[in-house]
This record gives C-alpha cells, sequence and structure tokens, in this order.
C-alpha cells in the first residue's frame, strides 16, 4: 500500500496531524492542481473574466464590437480634425450605452462592473469618446436619476438615453477647479421674469458644452449660498444669455469637443433646479464617473500594452532579432502588464462594492488616482517601445500619452486624490 493509500484509510484524525505541506500533498484534488498546466493569456493575465457573470462578458463583447468596428475607424481623423460626431451618442444610446445602470426610463439597467467594462471598450478605443459618453451617462443622467423630480426625470431621461439629446456638465470654473466650493457662478431672482431664476457665471473644460442641448450647471443661490443644480434647455434661453464657446487646439481629449459655458442673466425656471442641496450633489455623480474612469484608463493601457507587444516582434534589430527579446523591452512590458491586471481586478471589486451600497468614497479616490496614474506611467514606458516611430499618430501609442495625461488630471487631480485618501486615513483635512 503507497503512502498515499495509507493516507486516505487513516482517517481525517491522522492527516490533520501532519504538517500543512503534506496534507496538501495527500489531496488528490490539490495534486491534480498542482500537476496542471495552465497556460497564461496575456491579456487577461489574472484570470479576471472568471469574476464577470455573462451578462456582463456578453455587454463587453457588444461594446467592444461597436467600439472596432465603428470608432477606431474614424478616431485618426477625429483626433486629427478636433472633430466630435454627435451621431455617436445616437449610436450608443441605439446600444444601451447611455445611463447603462439606471433601472428606468429606457436604460439598460445593468451592473455597475458591466458599466465599467463598457467604458474599458470604448477608452480602449480612445479617451475622448469615453469622456463624452461618461458625461451623458454619469455627469447628466446621474444626477437626474438621483436628484431630480419625477417630472425631471420623465422628460429628459429617456431622449438622453436614447442619445438624441445632449448633455453636459458644468462644475469647474476658470478660477476654481479643485476647489469647487469657491465657485463665483450665482442664481439670483430674475428681475422680469416671475418663477424664474437669473444665472450668471462662467463655467470652463466643459465636456460637449457646444453641441449640449441640455446644460446642468451648479450654482450658489445669492439668497443662501447653497449650492444647486440647474438643468438648463439651450432652445429656452434669450439671445445673449447663454454662450458655449469651443476651446480648441488641446494636446489632449482631441477627438471629443470641450468648451466653456457663459452665462449672462440667463433665466432658468425655478422647476428646473434639481432636488439637491451643496456639494453632495455633483459629487455623487462625479464618483460614478470616476469610477468608469478607473475601469475606463485600463482599456487604454491594454491598447497600449497590445500595440507595444505586436510592434515589438515584428521590428527586428540587431542580427535580425525582433526587439522584444531584448530584456529592457519586456521589462516594460511586464509592468505594464501587472498594472493593467491590478487595475482591472480592483475596479471589479469596487464595482461590486458599489451595487451593494458598500462602497466609500475614499475607495473611488484610490481606484481612480492609482489607474489613471499607473496607465499614463505604463503608456509612457511603453511609447519609448516605439523609438521615433512613436511620433506618428498611425501608432496610436501618442494619442493615449496625450489622453491619459488628461485623465489624472480631470474629475480630481490626482494630488487631490491623495489628500481624500490622507484624510480617510487620519481624519484630519489637508485642504486649506
Amino acid at each position: 500500500m503507497s503512502f498515499l493509500t495509507t493516507l486516505r484509510h487513516s482517517g481525517s484524525r491522522v492527516a490533520h496531524k501532519l504538517p500543512f505541506h503534506l496534507r496538501l500533498q495527500s489531496s488528490p484534488r490539490a495534486l491534480t492542481r498542482l500537476a496542471s498546466t495552465v497556460a497564461f493569456d496575456w491579456e487577461d493575465p489574472l484570470a479576471s473574466k472568471i469574476l464577470f457573470t455573462n451578462d456582463e462578458l456578453d455587454i463587453q463583447a457588444t461594446a467592444r464590437a461597436y467600439c472596432q468596428d465603428r470608432l477606431l475607424p474614424r478616431v485618426l481623423d477625429a483626433y486629427r480634425n478636433e472633430n466630435y460626431d454627435p451621431k455617436i451618442l445616437l449610436e450608443m444610446g441605439e446600444l444601451g450605452l447611455l445611463g447603462a445602470t439606471i433601472p428606468e426610463y429606457g436604460c439598460a439597467s445593468v451592473s455597475s462592473v458591466a458599466s465599467g467594462l463598457i467604458t474599458r471598450e470604448v477608452e480602449r478605443v480612445d479617451s475622448g469618446y469615453r469622456s463624452a459618453m461618461s458625461v451623458q451617462g454619469s455627469l447628466v443622467m446621474g444626477p437626474i436619476y438621483e436628484h431630480g423630480t419625477v417630472e425631471q426625470k420623465e422628460k429628459y431621461l429617456p431622449r438622453l438615453a436614447r442619445g438624441e439629446i445632449i448633455g453636459c456638465f458644468g462644475l469647474t470654473e476658470p478660477n476654481h477647479g479643485s476647489d469647487p466650493g469657491s465657485m463665483e457662478t450665482t442664481a439670483k431672482p430674475h428681475p422680469t421674469k416671475k418663477g424664474y431664476l437669473s444665472l450668471s457665471g462662467a463655467k470652463t473644460w466643459i465636456t460637449n458644452s457646444p453641441i449640449a442641448d441640455l446644460i446642468l450647471v451648479w450654482a450658489k443661490l445669492q439668497s443662501t449660498g447653497k449650492i444647486r443644480g440647474f438643468l438648463i434647455e439651450r432652445d429656452r434661453c434669450p439671445p445673449g444669455t447663454l454662450e458655449t464657446p469651443t476651446l480648441k487646439d488641446k494636446n489632449g481629449l482631441r477627438a471629443s469637443i470641450t468648451g466653456m459655458i457663459q452665462l449672462d442673466e440667463c433665466p432658468v425656471p425655478e422647476e428646473n433646479m434639481l432636488q439637491v442641496e451643496g456639494l453632495t450633489g455633483p459629487f455623487s455623480c462625479l464618483n460614478s464617473a470616476r469610477y468608469g474612469i478607473a475601469f475606463g484608463t485600463m482599456g487604454a493601457l491594454e491598447d497600449c500594452i497590445a500595440r507595444a507587444r505586436a510592434y515589438a516582434l515584428d521590428r527586428k534589430q540587431f542580427r535580425g532579432n525582433p526587439i522584444a527579446k531584448y530584456q529592457l523591452v519586456q521589462k516594460k512590458l511586464a509592468d505594464a502588464l501587472t498594472d493593467a491586471a491590478y487595475g482591472v481586478l480592483a475596479a471589479t471589486q469596487v464595482g461590486r462594492l458599489k451595487d451593494q451600497g458598500l462602497v466609500a468614497p475614499e475607495m473611488i479616490s484610490i481606484i481612480k488616482r492609482q489607474n489613471c496614474d499607473r496607465a499614463l506611467i505604463g503608456a509612457r514606458a511603453l511609447q519609448e517601445i516605439f523609438g521615433g516611430n512613436a511620433a506618428s499618430d498611425e501608432y496610436h501609442i501618442g494619442r493615449h500619452v496625450s489622453n491619459l495625461f488628461v485623465t489624472q488630471t480631470y474629475e480630481g487631480q490626482s494630488d487631490i486624490h491623495a489628500l481624500i485618501v490622507g484624510r480617510g486615513i487620519t481624519g484630519l483635512q489637508a485642504f486649506c
């Protein structure tokens, strides 16, 4: 009788007296696992797919097919010419990609992880396309669903979900970026129109503003100093009260459209005010958008890895060797791949917690900061694999690097998120 057979017949009492490594070896299932050979999949290095439901994988496949077939062929022209096609939001609406987590009003009612997988596929093509989608879904539809009246939800959400109207989100001002509590945009009773408020002020770096039909602006009520959200319909604004000039000549997110919001005694019906006070309103929807960024930037980094790998295998230098053979190249690929794998796992975990109501804002800050930072660092390192060819936009890597610098900066610059996490650790506020 063999040693293992003796163990099997001697019962658990004997087995539990053995050291752990011998107990492990005595398990037939453990032996099977140890003896098996699992091929490494560089496109899913930590087997994250087993964490997703079949529905989530189907949603990701749908998003990926659309992005690769419809978005990728037009991204170079869009980036070169700073040309965003508003029909993209209509196309996304047809597939149910806009405001996908909202459970009503014609939205898809998917999990937070599924919505993250959507942003991952869109940003695999370009961060600008993901930014336009995120503003529509997370920053306009999100606050209307969470803080709007029933009338506001019924009026706006179905059309926003279909991409029939375009929305934008106005919080950042020329003099107040990381400090929105000091905003200067104000709302006061309109001097001549009863039941209306008059908004004045300026917002800047606003995705979609030049083409937006519905403009969500955060402003301080002059009477109370409280911050409120206001839904402004462009076609109801008298001439000269609303301007949304385009900000041109960007060196990042050029495939999306960015502008300002300039308000000069703009009349807004009181019924268009959201039912939330203070920074709770904008921050609640910003956290959803930041979650999408954390997942989306992993898609951009994964595209950089795939392109750098393909280039390194094809490019031959020094005795006809592919440069992928050399240690410096392999280390860059390994570093970036590790960051992407960890980032996907972290975003998945936070998404599950989000759907259970167990997510803290600091968790969002951790993954937004870490994933954006590591995506930018990884993309910059991978760019070096291309040598001088990286300067050509046809290799795509330089476009991703420029975009990822912006993702690290907007919706909470990385250092600001570090202070949010630091406050959570120490209980002390570092913001002056």
